[in-house]
């Protein structure tokens, strides 16, 4: 079950695009490490514009994960230099969801 989400928004610098979507897709392996974080989408939302949306089961988990590695890396001077100002963050409460049956199919 899911519980709590979170939405992150982030405008890229001019020039900036490839190396924030390299970054995003980098981040991957290191969620999928993450038992806490049952989904989790890096996106493009317009040509400089990206977000990461990711669900949990409870506040616990989300915790976690804004305590992780990806997070951390997110927060990194080298990364901040790729972004025009802080990103948004958003903390969500999850109403329904949807999510794939572990059952495969």
């Amino acid at each position: 079950m899911v519980t709590a989400a979170l939405f992150v928004r982030i405008e890229a610098q001019p020039g900036s695009e490839a190396a924030v979507e390299k970054f995003l897709k980098s981040a991957l392996p290191i969620v999928e490490g993450e038992p806490a974080t049952i989904s989790w989408f890096g996106l493009r939302l317009g040509p400089s514009t990206f977000g990461i949306f990711d669900a949990f089961p409870n506040d616990a988990g989300r915790n976690a994960h804004l305590a992780g590695n990806v997070a951390a890396a997110f927060m990194s001077d080298e990364t901040a230099a790729l972004l025009t100002g802080p990103a948004t963050l958003e903390r969500i409460d999850v109403l329904a969801a949807k999510l794939p049956s572990n059952g495969g199919g």
